[in-house]
């Protein structure tokens, strides 16, 4: 019985390569294979936040499975997918817990001056009339934009710390323990701090713009660890120059990697380059449920982790 043919996308999949080589055959979309090769592709190893549209699908005509190794998959056109026949899974919640770490690490970050401190000592800033204030995490009011397995882990650890925790989402989820907030302008208003939590999709492109930044204040923090697209960046940093918004402690960027000049002089960030959910467990986690997705199909099981 012939091996399944596995193309990987992304050169930043190379480490797969031994893993997936013990049961499949795999060519790589960066070395740039025949087309013999791709017409043989019986499934895509990808990146799930790259853009994967009809010109590379066209290439593949055997091809019955998008396997996304990260979490997320809103590169990947569902829509098409499903109109060709194609499945399509993903890592699950694999990095939840991480990210949910990293947000509260975020937050921490900036409301305690953690990362102003360390620049403090190391520039000789730091004096006994300089010592600086910062604000406690009890009793801060959280907002958290996206209930979903990432939102949850953060609320379950902001309760612990005494946080007051409301949020907002397009719809509603019996059962939580802590209050909806009918419109995430009205959520902004209401919070200390702001956490973008929410999955990427197509209608939610610019949704943190700059009537929720003045909404959120002066005093407010806006944190995400979704992703960049969320956030209008111009309306952003407008915002942190003029005093209009408190501050922003961000994981993610649109585009990535960030430009490092548009930054450079923003008051009031705290900035990580996209390492939330990178963690050497999650990473993982991930290749364990890529390898699961990858034998259920060609064993003809019920996936472990389809998308739809």
């Amino acid at each position: 019985m012939a091996r399944p043919m596995l193309l990987m996308g992304q050169p930043l999949l190379a480490p797969l390569l031994p893993l997936l080589r013990a049961d499949h055959d795999v060519i790589a979309l960066w070395e740039a294979p025949s087309v013999g090769e791709l017409m043989a592709v019986d499934a895509l190893v990808w990146a799930g936040e790259f853009p994967l549209g009809p010109d590379l699908l066209d290439l593949l005509p055997r091809l019955s499975l998008i396997a996304c190794f990260t979490v997320g998959y809103d590169g990947v056109d569902l829509a098409l997918a499903r109109d060709r026949g194609i499945a399509v899974t993903h890592a699950g919640n694999a990095n939840a817990e991480d990210v949910a770490d990293h947000a509260i690490g975020l937050m921490i970050a900036h409301r305690r001056g953690i990362v102003t401190g360390d620049r403090d000592i190391r520039s000789g800033r730091w004096t006994i009339q300089s010592k600086t204030r910062t604000r406690s995490m009890a009793g801060a009011r959280l907002g958290i934009v996206g209930m979903g397995a990432i939102g949850l882990a953060v609320a379950e650890r902001a309760q612990v710390m005494k946080m007051a925790v409301g949020w907002w989402g397009p719809r509603e989820k019996p059962g939580l323990p802590w209050p909806r907030t009918w419109s995430l302008e009205t959520l902004a208003q209401q919070s200390d701090i702001l956490l973008v939590a929410c999955r990427a999709d197509d209608t939610n492109r610019g949704l943190i713009a700059g009537n929720v930044m003045d909404a959120l204040g002066t005093d407010g923090l806006l944190v995400n660890v979704a992703r960049g697209q969320f956030v209008n960046e111009i309306a952003l940093i407008d915002a942190l120059r003029s005093g209009r918004l408190g501050g922003a402690a961000l994981d993610v960027f649109d585009p990535e990697p960030a430009d490092p000049m548009r930054w450079r002089d923003v008051p009031n960030v705290v900035l990580t380059p996209h390492t939330g959910g990178a963690t050497h467990e999650a990473v993982g986690r991930m290749a364990q449920m890529l390898m699961a997705n990858l034998s259920a199909h060609f064993a003809g099981r019920p996936l472990p982790c389809p998308v739809a």
